[in-house]
């Protein structure tokens, strides 16, 4: 019977090969709070026959989930690849913002979605319904009330303040839509990046298994996609544009947009609009609708003050 370790002076340790067991490198079980999700386990789950996920996998840790599906996209992957990271070096958010996050914090996921029969200008709408998704779960799941701030983040109230919970950043690549989630789960108040951030640990979720959420998660999204695409993307038909109206906390607020060139808009945000744009109500009555991609961001400011 051999041993696994070498009495020999300056012989090298042999390696269990178990993980914390003489693993190189940091176990995933060094924080117990934040264990490991479980691949095969998820996928017995969510891969079922003639649903929308097709794989599910779950890497330790890459640049960016987005930046590693829109490859398998353009490679020709199907619709419903799932691909989930435990810490992410080189997330992004809209406008190529950085997303950072301690390993196993959070949920860090993309989805490839091949929408068909839906047109492309509607495309649009997916990160919206993404965040109606990512929003319902939270509030029937872990009973934290998210709302939705225009155009893609996650929000909760804390003492009294709006802070993010996570962000949400679609794009198009090889006809595909790749949709990306990043969503603050145990972070706790020493490790948040800024003061405005925040966690569902932080807002008092009663759930915060990861897991619990991952699968709360992805069938609330397959079964409003379904409606989605079943409506051809019609906001309106498919009950979409209202149930994001709901939650979003920008609207009947006074703004601040910030526009390319350094220029603002300031107004009432009133109501968005088939396409998916915010409309401000300017201090002269007029209406003017604003699009994701013409915002650098959105402040929402104290009454009286628009």
């Amino acid at each position: 019977m051999t041993s696994d370790t070498a009495d020999t002076p300056g012989t090298p340790r042999r390696r269990s090969g178990l993980r914390g067991l003489g693993h190189a490198g940091p176990s995933p079980w060094t924080d117990l709070d934040r264990p490991p999700l479980d691949a095969a386990a998820l996928r017995r789950d969510l891969l079922l026959p003639g649903g929308l996920w097709t794989s599910l996998d779950v890497v330790e840790e890459t640049g960016s989930t987005n930046t590693d599906l829109a490859a398998r996209a353009r490679a020709g992957a199907p619709q419903g690849a799932v691909l989930v990271a435990e810490a992410q070096n080189s997330g992004r958010g809209r406008l190529e913002r950085p997303w950072t996050a301690p390993a196993r914090s959070g949920l860090f996921l993309s989805f490839l979605l091949r929408p068909d029969g839906v047109p492309v200008e509607r495309y649009g709408w997916l990160p919206i319904l993404v965040g109606v998704a990512a929003a319902s779960t939270l509030d029937r799941v872990a009973g934290v009330g998210a709302g939705l701030k225009w155009p893609n983040d996650l929000q909760a109230e804390i003492d009294g303040a709006e802070r993010k919970l996570g962000g949400i950043l679609t794009e198009l690549s090889g006809g595909a839509v790749v949709a990306g989630l990043g969503l603050n789960v145990s972070l706790r108040a020493a490790e948040l990046p800024v003061p405005t951030a925040a966690s569902l640990a932080l807002a008092g979720a009663s759930v915060t298994d990861r897991a619990t959420l991952l699968r709360a998660l992805l069938r609330e999204f397959a079964e409003l996609y379904g409606e989605w695409t079943a409506a051809a993307g019609d906001p309106h038909a498919s009950g979409l544009l209202r149930a994001y109206a709901d939650r979003c906390t920008t609207l009947g607020r006074p703004v601040r947009v910030l526009l390319p060139g350094d220029r603002e808009l300031r107004g009432e945000a009133v109501a968005v609009d088939g396409d998916g744009r915010l409309v401000v109500r300017t201090p002269d009555g007029a209406r003017r609708a604003v699009g994701a991609g013409d915002v650098v961001h959105v402040r929402p400011e104290p009454r009286g003050e628009g």
